[in-house]
């Protein structure tokens, strides 16, 4: 949301910088509801995560900023960091936590959830293939993905703590400072444990989680007909054609990057402003980033606010139109009036473009 409030401490609402590591509020109100934190899950991706690897149907992505090269040692330290519940304040939760790595780098609760059970207003989505991203957050307010790193730390919804909080307490294992000066090297008087490579470390990892051949992959490289039922290939006509799921739903990552209003938000009591508040024009409102379809199948609940559990509640959705009451609809959005039938067909399609990457969670 956008609008800034004065509300008062005791009311356990705070106007603040939200976000998951890629998905929360900005300028939101949320109460802080006390509870239990979610479960920091266990590091159990394969040994190794190659840096370079491309899997079939993707193409190159594109090359992180020039002060921030992709190096085997950055993703290591990242990696780490990831799961470290030392990057929250009292210790509790991890970039793990939200984005987990059994439930497809995402979170299974409908948004954010934080330290003392502190919910934000925005689903955690997908980290798989932020590689490819053009602008990071439901709302694009982050260019990169270091850009985006750091601010779950200093959310008070997130982590709830500072970010030279957390560097003391890197600073204080040796062991993290023997691996930081592997990955970013520096004046041997100065500490390695800076702002500016911790922000580095963790997008190095981010970039290493890529999802492809999937069976739609195979099918669509001529590899094997047989990789889609015949209700998939039912659903991917359905999809190429009169479902023009195509128009949002582009290109090898399946997402234009781009900003649409679905009619989601204004299902809310308070809708959420979306792109608009960080573009500042009305044009933008309750518009939010197109998520990729790859690993669809994984990750429930879905749309920004996780109001839809299933995909087939999804289909639904856009089979009518989505939210046809909702000011400034996408043009995009027709009712399609699918059958029970090509609704059964679309969610097929879904389900064969979430095969695990063979370095991520495998089944």
């Amino acid at each position: 949301m956008t609008r800034t409030e004065r509300i008062p401490a005791i009311a356990l609402a705070i106007t603040l910088l939200s976000g998951t590591l890629l998905g929360g509020t900005l300028l939101g109100r949320a109460a802080l509801r006390g509870g239990d934190p979610p479960e920091i899950p266990t590091d159990t991706l394969a040994e190794t995560i190659p840096i370079d690897r491309v899997p079939l149907g993707l193409d190159e992505p594109p090359p992180p900023p020039e002060n921030s090269p992709l190096t085997e040692e950055r993703a290591a330290l990242g990696r780490r960091l990831f799961f470290d519940p030392r990057l929250s304040r009292d210790s509790t939760v991890a970039c793990a936590s939200c984005h987990r790595p059994d439930h497809g780098f995402a979170t299974s609760d409908p948004v954010a959830v934080g330290i003392e059970g502190r919910r934000g207003t925005r689903n955690a989505p997908s980290l798989l293939n932020r590689a490819w991203g053009e602008q990071q957050f439901w709302d694009g307010r982050a260019a990169t993905l270091e850009a985006q790193a750091l601010e779950p730390i200093t959310n008070p919804l997130e982590f709830d703590h500072t970010v030279e909080g957390v560097l003391e307490r890197l600073r204080d294992d040796p062991s993290y400072v023997t691996s930081f000066r592997a990955a970013f090297g520096g004046d041997a008087n100065e500490s390695p444990v800076i702002s500016e490579n911790l922000a580095r470390a963790l997008a190095s990892f981010v970039r290493t989680l890529r999802g492809g051949e999937s069976p739609l992959d195979r099918f669509q490289a001529a590899e094997n007909y047989d990789a889609l039922s015949d209700e998939a290939r039912q659903g991917l006509w359905i999809f190429e054609s009169r479902g023009k799921c195509w128009r949002c739903h582009s290109g090898p990552n399946l997402t234009d990057e781009k900003f649409h209003n679905t009619g989601i938000a204004h299902l809310q009591a308070e809708p959420d402003q979306g792109r608009s508040g960080v573009t500042q024009d009305r044009a933008d409102r309750n518009k939010f980033k197109t998520p990729s379809l790859r690993g669809v199948a994984r990750t429930p609940p879905y749309m920004h606010d996780g109001s839809l559990a299933t995909l087939r509640d999804v289909v639904l959705y856009y089979s009518r139109g989505g939210n046809l009451a909702a000011p400034g609809l996408a043009p995009e959005l027709d009712p399609l009036d699918l059958t029970e039938r090509e609704v059964g067909f679309l969610v097929a399609l879904l389900e064969v473009m979430s095969s695990a990457p063979p370095n991520v969670d495998r089944d």
